[in-house]
């Protein structure tokens, strides 16, 4: 994207981080790279000092307090632990009332914490009707390559934006171009139905971690016959590297473009044949299983 300078497409709202973990830096540091957003217009606060070093080495406004980037923010991503998500928004809404003349949209990048339990966290704290719709909930579930610029984040936005005064629905409207060119400007964006977030979150959220042990067992291998270890870590990276562009770019069905590097008694061949052997292919999709259960769970654990 451009610089910070271009007009076009630069972030020219307040954008604030409750939580500074790996995954906030991934998005803070990501839009920084990208050039879209000057660091003075980013905000993060997290409780320990240890934690916010990095962000203010950055040039990014830093604070101990949840309710000074409500304060600062019309734009405010909530990155903390889903068990935490209650007190962050109680620390972070209690004195609401300061700046109920702006409206907010909360963008929550947590697992499994669903669009209406986060409304329902907001009006506990807010305890107001016309307050509580004055924040816009949007659920999101990115992943950490945003850092590299090969991200890939969903969203959903809530469904009460249709009961609102069309003043109102414009802000929101507006707020929710700016969070899609948070996330895009360093990767895939898409919205889609929320019932599709947790699913997608096993796949892609968890994903890269999936990815990363397959990197580090295809260089193990390689090891094992003698190939130096870091050599063997660039090869399997930049072989998973290409062939998810080969997916990508040409459009082809992933099986199609397998059984072209399978010649006949070859030794591809024998390679997939030990993988299916072992089930490869059955833990991944039992993985992604997993992760999408673990993500239901944490949906009904709000508190």
């Amino acid at each position: 994207m451009g610089s910070s300078g271009d007009e076009k497409n630069e972030i020219l709202l307040n954008v604030g981080f409750i939580g500074a973990g790996n995954m906030a830096k991934a998005i803070g540091e990501g839009l920084i790279n990208a050039g879209v957003i000057r660091p003075t217009r980013l905000y993060a606060s997290a409780p320990s000092e240890a934690h916010l070093k990095h962000w203010k080495s950055l040039g990014i406004n830093t604070t101990s307090s949840n309710r000074e980037i409500v304060t600062n923010c019309p734009i405010v991503i909530l990155a903390v632990k889903p068990q935490y998500a209650q007190d962050a928004i109680s620390s972070a809404f209690s004195d609401f009332s300061n700046c109920a003349h702006r409206p907010i949209t909360l963008v929550s990048i947590l697992a499994g914490q669903t669009i209406e339990n986060l409304e329902e966290m907001l009006y506990e704290v807010l305890q107001n009707k016309t307050l509580a719709e004055r924040v816009n909930v949007i659920r999101t579930m990115p992943n950490t390559p945003l850092l590299v610029g090969e991200g890939c984040t969903v969203f959903s936005t809530s469904s009460k934006l249709e009961q609102l005064d069309p003043q109102l629905e414009t802000v929101f409207d507006e707020h929710k171009d700016v969070v899609k060119k948070i996330f895009s400007v360093n990767g895939y964006c898409e919205e889609v139905s929320e019932y599709l977030i947790n699913p997608i979150g096993a796949l892609s959220g968890s994903g890269p971690a999936y990815v990363y042990q397959i990197i580090e067992a295809m260089s193990d291998g390689a090891v094992k016959l003698g190939v130096p270890r870091s050599m063997s870590y660039t090869l399997a990276a930049q072989t998973l590297l290409g062939s998810a562009k080969m997916v990508l770019q040409t459009g082809r069905h992933p099986g199609e473009l397998k059984d072209e590097v399978c010649s006949p008694g070859g030794t591809t061949i024998a390679g997939i044949s030990a993988m299916e052997r072992v089930g490869v292919r059955h833990g991944i999709i039992e993985a992604i299983e997993a992760a999408f259960k673990k993500s239901e769970e944490l949906a009904k654990k709000k508190n």
